[in-house]
C-alpha cells in the first residue's frame, strides 16, 4: 500500500540482516541504473566508485528519511526527483551544460539554459531506475527489514558524508576533466541563477514529500492483474519513455518542444495513477512489486543497447553477460518470494 510503517533501526536481527539491506542497496542503486542500463561500461567501470557514493548513499538516505517519517512510495518518488535535479543541475550539470556526446543536437530543446528533453529524461530514469526500483528490489530481498529504518542517526551522517564527497569527486571527474579533456568541450560554467533554481525545486521537493507522506488512500477491493502481466505492462510502459532520448540524438526539428515535453509529462502521470491503483489493491503481493521491477529492469537493460552500435565489442559483450545475470537472480528471487508466500 501507499502508507508504510517507519520507526527506529530494530534490535534483535542479525549482523547480515542488519548489514545486508544497506549493502545491497548501496550497490542495487548504481549497478541497476549505470551498469545495466550500459551508461556506465566495462571500459570505465571505475565510475562505479563516485555512483555508490552519490547514488547508493542517496537512495539510502532518501529511504530512510521517508522511513522515519512514515511515508510511502509517493514520497519516495518526490526525493527521488529531488535527487535527480541535485546530479542534474548541480553535481554533474549534465542537463544545464551543452550535451558533449557527438551525434546530439544541442540546440534542440535547449531553453532558458536547460537540455529539456535530456532533463525530462533523467528526471524520470533516476527517480525510478536509480531510486523506486532498487528500493523495491531490496525490500523483496529482506522482507522482514521493509518496514523499519536501516540506519541510526549517525549512519544517516555517514552517509551524508560520504554523499558530499561523492558528489565533489563526480563534480570534478566530469565536469572538470571528462568534458574538455575526453569531449573537448570547454569547461561550462553555469549561471548562479540556474544553480539556485535547481536548490529551490529540491526544496519544494523535499517538503512536498513531507506533506504528503500521509497520505494514504484505502486498499480498495479487488486484485491487481496478475505478476507477469504487471511485468509485461511495466514493460510496454517504461520504454516509451526512451523517446526522450531519441529526440536527444536524433532531434524531429520541425516537431514543437512543447509536444515531447506535454505528452512525456502527461504519460508519465498516467502511469504514476496506474500504478498507485494497482498497489493500493486489497490483492497486491510481492510477487507483484516483483513483476513491476522485473519490467523495469528489462526496459532499462534493453533500452540501453540503443546506442551499442558505437560501444567497442568488449563492452557490448559485458553488457549482454551482466543483463543475463540480472534476468537470472530476477528468476531466482521469484522463486524464493514463491517459496515464502507459501509458508
Amino acid at each position: 500500500g501507499e502508507l508504510e510503517t517507519g520507526g527506529r533501526p530494530a534490535a534483535g536481527f542479525s549482523r547480515w540482516q542488519r548489514v545486508g539491506p544497506i549493502v545491497t542497496l548501496l550497490l542495487l542503486s548504481p549497478v541497476i541504473g549505470e551498469v545495466m542500463s550500459g551508461a556506465t561500461r566495462l571500459s570505465y567501470i571505475f565510475a562505479l566508485v563516485p555512483e555508490i557514493m552519490v547514488w547508493g548513499c542517496g537512495t539510502l538516505i532518501i529511504r530512510d528519511v521517508v522511513r522515519r517519517w512514515q511515508g510511502g512510495w509517493t514520497s519516495t518518488l518526490l526525493l527521488g526527483f529531488g535527487l535527480s535535479i541535485a546530479e542534474e543541475f548541480i553535481i554533474q550539470q549534465t542537463s544545464i551544460a551543452p550535451l558533449p556526446w557527438a551525434g546530439t543536437a544541442s540546440a534542440y530543446g535547449r531553453i532558458w539554459g536547460v537540455n529539456w528533453p535530456y532533463f525530462l529524461f533523467m528526471l524520470g530514469y533516476e527517480a525510478v531506475w536509480i531510486v523506486l526500483v532498487p528500493i523495491q528490489i531490496t525490500e523483496l530481498i529482506f522482507p522482514e527489514r521493509r518496514h523499519q529504518a536501516w540506519l541510526r542517526a549517525r549512519g544517516l551522517v555517514v552517509a551524508g558524508a560520504v554523499f558530499l564527497l561523492g558528489s565533489f569527486i563526480a563534480w570534478f571527474l566530469w565536469t572538470q576533466r571528462a568534458r574538455p579533456l575526453a569531449f573537448h568541450v570547454p569547461v561550462y560554467h553555469p549561471p548562479v541563477l540556474t544553480v539556485l533554481i535547481g536548490v529551490f525545486a529540491i526544496s519544494l521537493l523535499a517538503a512536498g514529500a513531507y506533506a504528503v507522506r500521509q497520505l494514504c488512500s484505502n486498499p480498495s477491493p479487488g486484485r491487481p492483474p496478475r505478476p507477469w502481466l504487471v511485468a509485461a505492462t511495466s514493460v510496454l510502459l517504461g520504454l516509451p519513455w526512451y523517446s526522450l532520448m531519441i529526440l536527444v540524438f536524433a532531434p524531429a526539428r520541425e516537431l514543437p518542444l512543447l509536444v515531447p515535453v506535454v505528452m512525456a509529462t502527461a504519460w508519465a502521470a498516467a502511469v504514476f495513477l496506474l500504478i498507485k491503483r494497482w498497489s493500493l489493491t486489497s490483492e497486491w503481493r510481492d510477487m507483484h512489486r516483483w513483476g513491476l521491477c522485473c519490467g523495469a529492469l528489462l526496459v532499462c537493460m534493453v533500452g540501453g543497447f540503443l546506442r551499442a552500435s558505437a560501444w567497442p565489442l568488449m563492452d557490448i559483450v559485458a553488457k549482454a553477460v551482466l543483463n543475463v545475470i540480472a534476468v537470472v537472480c530476477m528468476a531466482r528471487l521469484a522463486v524464493r518470494i514463491t517459496r515464502r508466500a507459501a509458508v
